[in-house]
């Protein structure tokens, strides 16, 4: 069995390493993130990789990240990125610096463990992303569908990419990524449903004109 975790604390752990509390603690920092509108699809995004909790008590979360492998096309290669999920911190504790604390963890393991970090952001957390080095990624953006290549216009200009041993994508070329239940791109630290729902018909548009 867990300790109940100290107020402040922090750990790195698996999915399969999280206690049915803690799981439940992510859940509840996610619904308010995202104003408690986030599809089960989504809320699933975040698992499978590890994760990075910080403590307010032994029961609340401050905040959580999670990073999961995708893989994204980049002209001939195959890459494997490290995709930021569920990143959450709760409502007064902001511009506190708990959003550094949660973001720093997933990015070493970024840059020990894959060819880049990669995520999409919401305008409100755009900025901490550049502070920490992170960029915008020009150029198209795209998924390999059931049916082929689809284009992801609603996403483009939204993906920060952290350098890593890959070295710079030519924004001449797509990106390429993996296709999943849910949103392909849902944004880390939260939207709104009607961004969410305008992201799907962009897509479902392009699927349309192709």
């Amino acid at each position: 069995m867990t300790p109940a975790a100290a107020p402040g604390a922090q750990r790195t752990a698996h999915t399969a390493d999280l206690t049915a509390a803690e799981l439940d603690a992510v859940r509840a920092r996610l619904a308010d993130a995202f104003d408690g509108d986030l599809a089960d699809e989504d809320r699933e995004h975040a698992l499978g990789g590890l994760h990075v909790p910080v403590h307010h008590d032994a029961v609340r979360l401050a905040a959580h990240r999670s990073v999961v492998m995708r893989r994204v096309r980049h002209r001939d290669r195959r890459l494997r990125v490290g995709y930021a999920e569920a990143v959450a911190v709760r409502a007064g504790l902001r511009r506190q610096g708990i959003g550094g604390r949660v973001t720093a963890e997933p990015e070493r393991i970024v840059d020990r463990a894959y060819d880049a970090g990669m995520l999409s952001a919401s305008d409100e957390g755009a900025a901490l992303y550049r502070a920490r080095g992170r960029r915008v990624r020009p150029g198209r953006g795209c998924a390999l569908g059931v049916d082929g290549v689809v284009r992801l216009p609603g996403e483009e200009g939204s993906a920060f990419v952290r350098p890593a041993p890959a070295g710079p994508l030519d924004p001449a070329y797509e990106l390429v990524f993996d296709w999943r239940d849910g949103d392909v791109l849902c944004r880390a630290d939260g939207e709104t449903a009607a961004q969410r729902g305008a992201m799907r018909s962009a897509v479902s548009d392009s699927r349309k004109s192709e």
